[in-house]
């Protein structure tokens, strides 16, 4: 992986909330795969391969008047990825029992130690999306359950779900770099139990799990939706985010169609992680 050239775009965002979530929302449907957030600054990550000139022309946040969103961009190879990552990325801490940490962060007494390896891969924790999905999963018995990861980024939450006593996970992304850090991490964190794949919902085919998490983006849950809901055991549970509080509606009715309970949601900064039961 060691040619791999991504393009590092700097955003300036400003008022930055809630425009940053936005804009990271646009970007990650045009195919930037990993951010950073500091101060008022939004660095996004997208491989050369799948950029383009005009990669920016529909991303309507740019055009909008109410925030003032300047950027600049440039080639960064893969080899230098670490470095950037060491210098933006903090270990986090969900709900005082999970800490998200990279090797080189030092090791506090907590229930859950997950350690990744800060690489190109979306699901750090530090979203908030993961870090309700990480909430979620800290409040469910997971034990002995078969789980699904959908659109599993980093790992990380097929890695809580297994450390909290699930004994039979699929992890599945549709990025090869997404894939590859995952298993790293699965590795890392000695969850040898837990398959990673490579690919989208058509993997699922004969598949039944007790619990299934969805963190990816609205259009895409719509579409996969009706492969989850024939994946799910009766009295299976269904996690769902990466979309926002407006969403939410259109998501529970889709859910809904498909004999799909809604039970509780939880909101950060107006993103949404629901959970749904068969």
């Amino acid at each position: 992986m060691s040619d791999i050239v991504y393009i590092e775009y700097r955003f300036t965002v400003k008022p930055k909330e809630p425009a940053s979530d936005i804009l990271i929302a646009e970007l990650g449907e045009a195919g930037f795969e990993s951010f950073v957030e500091e101060e008022d600054v939004v660095l996004a990550y997208i491989q050369k391969t799948d950029w383009s000139s005009d990669i920016l022309d529909d991303i309507y946040i740019l055009g909008n008047s109410n925030f003032e969103i300047t950027y600049q961009y440039k080639e960064i190879a893969q080899e230098n990825w670490n470095a950037t990552w060491e210098q933006n990325f903090q270990p986090i801490i969900v709900d005082d029992v999970c800490m998200i940490r990279a090797p080189f962060h030092e090791k506090i007494q907590v229930d859950y130690d997950i350690v990744i390896e800060p690489k190109m891969s979306f699901g750090t924790g530090h979203h908030e999306t993961t870090h309700m999905m990480l909430q979620h999963i800290l409040q469910l018995d997971v034990e002995n359950k078969t789980v699904l990861d959908m659109g599993s980024g980093t790992g990380v939450l097929a890695i809580l779900a297994g450390m909290r006593g699930a004994t039979n996970i699929d992890a599945i992304d549709i990025d090869n770099w997404c894939y590859l850090n995952a298993k790293e991490n699965v590795a890392r964190n000695n969850m040898d139990f837990i398959s990673v794949y490579e690919g989208d919902v058509t993997l699922l085919k004969d598949k039944k799990y007790d619990l299934i998490i969805a963190n990816i983006n609205r259009n895409i849950l719509l579409a996969d939706l009706p492969s989850y809901a024939k994946c799910l055991n009766k009295g299976g549970v269904l996690l769902l985010s990466g979309f926002y509080t407006e969403d939410l509606e259109m998501i529970s009715q889709k859910c809904t169609e498909l004999e799909l309970k809604f039970e509780k949601n939880l909101e950060r900064n107006n993103w949404v992680a629901a959970k749904y039961v068969n």
